[in-house]
């Protein structure tokens, strides 16, 4: 995490117990998805009426890139968050399951790069043989073959023609593919 978490309490003393419970339940946030980047846990204590005892509410907001993950769990069944720990458990466990949603949105967005466009010039054609070779000012030189040319330029291509294109390797070296005649 980048920033260390937050964990206040409301209407009650901090405790070590609680603090070390939640530290805990932090850390197993982190397993789920260690890109967290700041962490704030608030613990409420409340006083119902006409109910004996205290009713606790926990809320956990998480900041991830690209998003936030809220739940602040209200006690919907009066007598779930009675206990301190079992509002804590409900807490991190919605945590959780927005984590795991996150996560697998993320996956599901792989963005798709682009081999990096060079530019260079036409040191040889054999164009009876459907071939060729290109020279960048860097000093690269690749093979290129009519099918990496873009569009029906291949009768137009000649020695000395400036043209762009995408960089691979296989086997036997550098080759060219999207190779397009620049005008």
């Amino acid at each position: 995490m980048q920033t260390e978490p937050q964990i206040v309490f409301h209407g009650m003393d901090a405790s070590p117990t609680i603090t070390g419970e939640i530290r805990g339940r932090i850390g197993k946030l982190e397993r789920v998805f260690d890109r967290i980047t700041s962490l704030r846990v608030v613990v409420e204590k409340r006083s119902a009426r006409g109910h004996k005892g205290h009713l606790y509410q926990v809320a956990v907001d998480a900041e991830v890139p690209g998003g936030v993950i809220v739940v602040n769990r209200k006690p919907g069944d009066l007598g779930a968050h009675e206990d301190l720990h079992v509002a804590i458990r409900d807490a991190f466990d919605a945590a959780r399951r927005q984590l795991d949603d996150y996560v697998r949105k993320m996956k599901g967005l792989q963005v798709k790069s682009h081999p990096e466009r060079h530019h260079g010039r036409v040191a040889q054609v054999f164009a009876d043989d459907g071939y060729g070779f290109i020279r960048t000012a860097g000093g690269i030189e690749a093979y290129f073959q009519r099918d990496s040319l873009t569009g029906n330029d291949w009768d137009k291509i000649a020695v000395g023609d400036e043209i762009e294109f995408s960089l691979m390797e296989g086997e036997k070296g550098s080759f060219a593919v999207n190779v397009t005649l620049r005008g």
